[in-house]
């Protein structure tokens, strides 16, 4: 018997990528630790907190990892342990198919490089219908920690860079779930195109901020909140991915203001140091 572990941490859009295929995140501390165990047998066996869990993205990751020989003579008992909401915009997915890919290479392929593992994320996120684009930005965020712009199409790490601000992010996770319609993004992909342009140039406050308004006004039932929150200190402020969550990035002394903004809507607030740290995995 074996057993691997992964860690990966969420992260928050910068700029969504659905419009234009050109995206970028930031990393953020809430993390997914994810156990792979083998034993004779076969077999995948997945828990999230200790509750069974069906998972076509986890079973297709696994599948382009391990050779079908393997499979058939080897049980595996996947546990996973999340900080990240799922559903939310914070990246969840991404975080945790490439944490599997990441446990499934050290034990199966521990040939596979940063890209391998990244791309086989990706392409079982397209494939099981969970990302339009593969968010390729977002698996990076998440495995890279910090800045990262990228070109999804291409599968293009275009410009990453440590966050070194003494900032956070501060998170509204709405009580409803419900999210507007994320392929009428096209239409304002002048917007997107903009904003993608300035977190090439590490603009990446004013890319959140042009991409918070853009998103806000077609995804969010607030799209008020955006001004709001930059008003009152927020240095950068959007919907999360295709949403309902909300992040502003803030300096530390200014969350409390920004948590009482928040708390005006039905839902809850939670803060977020910032990562840079890359994703590791080791056997236990």
């Amino acid at each position: 018997m074996t057993v691997v572990k992964a860690t990966i941490h969420g992260a928050i859009s910068i700029v969504n990528a659905i419009a234009t295929g050109k995206g970028a995140a930031l990393g953020i501390s809430k993390k997914v630790n994810v156990e792979m165990e083998t034993s004779h047998g076969n077999g995948i066996v997945i828990e999230i907190q200790n509750r069974p869990m069906k998972s076509r993205l986890i079973n297709r990751v696994i599948q382009k990892i391990v050779p079908k020989s393997e499979l058939s003579k080897t049980k595996l008992r996947i546990s996973l342990d999340s900080e990240i909401p799922t559903g939310y915009g914070l990246k969840s997915s991404s975080a945790i198919s490439t944490a599997i890919a990441m446990a499934s290479a050290k034990l199966f392929k521990p040939q596979m490089n940063d890209i391998e593992i990244l791309n086989v994320g990706v392409d079982a996120s397209i494939e099981t219908k969970v990302s339009l684009t593969g968010a390729y930005d977002d698996a990076c965020a998440c495995y890279y920690g910090g800045f990262v712009v990228t070109d999804n199409h291409r599968k293009k790490l275009v410009h990453s860079e440590k966050c070194l601000n003494r900032v956070s992010a501060v998170i509204f996770i709405p009580k409803s779930r419900k999210r507007g319609n994320v392929r009428k993004l096209k239409v304002s992909s002048s917007d997107f195109e903009q904003a993608w342009n300035l977190a090439k140039k590490s603009d990446y406050w004013n890319a959140m901020i042009l991409n918070g308004l853009a998103t806000s006004a077609i995804l969010s039932s607030e799209p008020k909140i955006i001004p709001k929150l930059i008003e009152n200190g927020a240095l950068g402020a959007s919907v999360s991915g295709n949403g309902p969550s909300i992040a502003a990035i803030v300096r530390n002394d200014s969350i409390s203001k920004i948590k009482k903004i928040f708390s005006s809507l039905d839902g809850n607030t939670t803060v977020s140091e910032i990562n840079n740290k890359k994703a590791e995995v080791y056997e236990m």
